[in-house]
């Protein structure tokens, strides 16, 4: 029989990818989303044919009888993410982030499934960078540390925190995975990160184009190669696994990604330079170790390629 998993947000960004690259293997894959934010756009539809689709928002809990039957595996990706977002609204995104993961693992402990995928992010180990406890690459066991505990955007980082505490306290009932995501991009994941923004602003003829945080650095994770870590992370012979998942081949300038994009896009526009978003790191780059020893993981989308394909997606 083939495996069957429930991916939670599966109609927003990674959960859309990782969704029909397990359709793609032959899995049956059940989407749990409130469409809250997830777009039911032509991408979508198509892959509605091959899943099941429940609509329920998780802050509420899961009514008996709304999922049946047994998985191999559960993917909670469902959470409100985005720096705009959290910094208007950080109780929204703690309460619901929260609620979402309690009650996700109440319905998982009346029925435990083969294995759960809880996804976390890079930002639990930002306030360690960005306090000097660590440098980069940062590896998981950093402690986590709110340096700016007052600030709307630890509400993310702490929300996701505290649901890696949540699931390892059922890591004696099924198998535990939590992974760190970093910068991960590509086509369908809105426009609320740094390059669908770069991306719009070039396909708008935007001149001046604005930079914020110019001489910041990032390394950029095509969401292909970060569904490819998820599954290989997912199908692990292990109780308890905690890794990052990104691209740690090259890490580049704000500045730097901008005149990427204006290749891509074939501009040359002027640029403006403005101080970086509060609370944004000055460099994040992910330690894949424990990946690569787990998996032997390489990420395979060069950032040229997978800006142009991004790029092409967006302009369509």
């Amino acid at each position: 029989m083939a495996d069957r998993f429930l991916i939670t947000g599966g109609g927003g960004f990674i959960g859309h990818h990782l969704a029909g690259r397990l359709l793609d293997e032959g899995a049956d894959v059940v989407i749990l989303d409130d469409f809250s934010r997830a777009r039911p756009d032509d991408d979508f539809a198509r892959l509605r044919e091959r899943a099941r689709v429940v609509e329920h928002d998780l802050r509420l809990p899961l009514p008996p009888g709304l999922l049946t039957g047994d998985f191999d595996g559960v993917f909670h990706l469902a959470a409100v993410v985005g720096v705009q977002r959290t910094i208007e609204n950080p109780g929204h995104v703690l309460r619901t982030n929260v609620l979402s993961t309690l009650n996700l693992l109440e319905w998982c402990s009346s029925r435990p499934p083969g294995m759960l995928f809880f996804s976390s992010t890079s930002e639990v180990a930002d306030g360690a960078v960005t306090t000097g406890l660590t440098g980069l690459p940062a590896p998981e066991h950093v402690p986590y540390v709110a340096a700016e505990p007052w600030s709307p955007r630890t509400s993310y980082s702490l929300s996701k925190v505290t649901g890696e505490l949540l699931v390892m306290q059922h890591a004696e009932n099924f198998p535990i995975r939590i992974g760190r995501y970093h910068n991960v991009y590509g086509p369908r994941m809105g426009n609320s990160h740094v390059i669908p923004q770069f991306l719009r602003r070039a396909l708008d003829g935007v001149n001046p184009f604005p930079i914020y945080g110019a001489d910041q650095t990032r390394a950029y994770c095509h969401v292909a190669d970060a569904v490819s870590a998820t599954v290989a992370v997912a199908r692990a012979s292990a109780t308890k696994v905690v890794v990052n998942i990104g691209d740690d081949t090259e890490e580049l300038t704000a500045r730097d990604l901008a005149a990427r994009v204006f290749e891509v896009a074939g501009i040359q526009p002027r640029v403006e330079i403005f101080p970086p978003p509060p609370g944004s790191p000055d460099r994040r780059l992910p330690d894949l170790t424990a990946l690569r020893a787990l998996t032997g993981y390489q990420p395979q989308v060069r950032l040229d390629d997978g800006l142009r394909t991004t790029y092409e997606w967006y302009a369509r």
